[in-house]
């Protein structure tokens, strides 16, 4: 039986990492056309032969969320009528993913909602990197592909060399994430208490842990507004840290994220190109981008020749 070609599309959420990926893989890019009508209404059409192919569409639902988020759904929906053979939906930031879980009465559980959404468009399997919850994969009833930016971190920090380090996780939730991290670094390991009142702010309250005379490396999936970081930052320093540096794979960097950043103490950020960096943000000298391209172009050449993905995870 021959197999199935390969095609990898992209909507516009991050057309340079869709490029990236292909690059790696050594294939070309499939053309699709996403634009809007004068209302605002999505418009696409997918202008490769499709049919029996198995099919990758990168696309993160960063802001705007909504808009990237429905591009993703008519493609599926479109590729779904002309035929392929299987629809991947490779999502390197999955959005509406902060709200995972019903914490307090009369809210939804819109990553739940945005599962449905992506399965009923007619979406086969879906690829994620760092999810907000690893209970999010529990919400499809087809395969997920949950990867990490781990490796890629790891190779970084490494090579910066890790005298004296110690990972930090910025709140109790984030902990498994940082003791990962903290374990494969072989560094030691730290937890900030704080509590939220709503949402965009935190309040530290105290850290838990040796970080004196320490490097601190801040550990999270996402920043958004920022406020979180910089609170942790002046509490590491103000407990002895000599440096504090962060990092987290989506630049999501919301309000007034950049200015809060470039005005700290903080010594660098680092993040994936999962989103795309808005300007401000590309010319913040204290932030830098790490590219999981061949992360996800590994990935999507095994789910492809039907081989494990297990290597990733080393």
């Amino acid at each position: 039986m021959r197999p199935h070609r390969l095609i990898v599309l992209s909507g516009n959420a991050n057309r340079a990492l869709a490029q990236s990926i292909c690059h790696e893989m050594g294939v070309l890019q499939g053309n699709a056309t996403v634009k809007a009508f004068s209302d605002g209404e999505i418009w696409v059409q997918i202008e490769a032969n499709v049919r029996g192919a198995d099919v990758f569409v990168v696309q993160p639902t960063c802001t705007p969320a909504d808009r990237h988020l429905m591009e993703l759904i008519f493609m599926i929906d479109a590729l779904k009528r002309a035929s392929a053979h299987r629809i991947t939906a490779v999502l390197p930031y999955y959005g509406y993913a902060r709200q995972d879980r019903k914490d307090r009465s009369r809210v939804p559980i819109s990553a739940k909602v945005v599962a449905s959404m992506l399965e009923s468009a007619g979406a086969d399997r879906i690829l994620s990197l760092d999810l907000h919850a690893a209970q999010i994969q529990g919400f499809f009833d087809i395969p997920v592909d949950h990867l990490f930016s781990a490796p890629v971190m790891i190779d970084y920090f490494k090579s910066n060399g890790l005298d004296q380090t110690t990972v930090v996780s910025p709140d109790a939730g984030g902990v498994e994430r940082a003791r990962a991290l903290a374990k494969r670094l072989e560094t030691p390991l730290a937890i900030i208490d704080k509590r939220r009142d709503q949402p965009n702010v935190a309040e530290v309250m105290h850290i838990i842990g040796d970080v004196a005379d320490h490097d601190c490396l801040v550990v999270d999936d996402l920043i958004d507004t920022a406020g979180t970081l910089v609170k942790a930052s002046e509490a590491l320093l103000s407990a002895g840290a000599r440096t504090v540096s962060a990092c987290a794979t989506h630049a999501v960097l919301s309000g007034p994220a950049v200015e809060r950043i470039t005005a700290s103490r903080i010594k660098e950020v680092v993040f994936t190109d999962s989103i795309p960096l808005r300007p401000d943000a590309a010319a913040c000298t204290k932030i830098r981008v790490l590219s999981v391209a061949r992360l996800l172009a590994r990935a999507i050449q095994s789910i492809h020749e039907e081989t494990s993905v297990s290597s990733l995870f080393v």
